[in-house]
């Protein structure tokens, strides 16, 4: 059974498929891409069904990197399907735990940022409403979290 990785934001269209679309091409070239797998969600209703933001991909693009996925809700049920649940801001923790009403699920949920070694960030920045360098840096931040990420995961194989 792969171990199954689940990114989450607010709206599934910036920062957790970036998540996903980084973390996957890293997980390849580790040579580890049937050992784990990876999805992505949003907390919020808003974006079903929508591929990730125009912004977004040309941030991926400029690095090579293809964004693929469309954006769907966080569910209850992926408590109990994913390994780990990684929020990529504060707001999306509460909201995710706030689903787990009976508090079992708390271990699996984290930051991504607390995956991250040459950032401080304890939150991964919305670029949604700002300009092109925010995007940017979202896929620097992520890069660098992914990575973290991916160094903490391969010893529980």
């Amino acid at each position: 059974m792969p171990y199954q990785l689940l990114f989450v934001c607010l709206g599934n269209i910036c920062r957790s498929p970036s998540a996903e679309n980084i973390m996957n091409h890293a997980i390849a070239q580790a040579g580890l891409s049937d050992r784990i797998v990876c999805d992505s969600a949003g907390t919020s209703s808003y974006h079903i069904g929508s591929p990730p933001d125009q912004r977004m991909q040309a941030a991926a693009l400029r690095r090579g990197l293809k964004l693929k996925g469309s954006a769907r809700q966080f569910q209850p049920e992926d408590f109990a399907k994913f390994d780990l649940i990684l929020a990529m801001d504060r707001e999306n923790y509460r909201d995710i735990l706030s689903l787990d009403r009976q508090n079992v699920y708390q271990d699996k949920v984290r930051l991504m940022c607390d995956y991250a070694q040459n950032y401080r960030d304890r939150d991964v920045p919305d670029p949604y409403y700002g300009g092109e360098s925010g995007f940017d840096y979202v896929m620097d931040l992520l890069e660098d979290a992914c990575q973290g990420l991916l160094q903490e995961i391969k010893p529980k194989l």
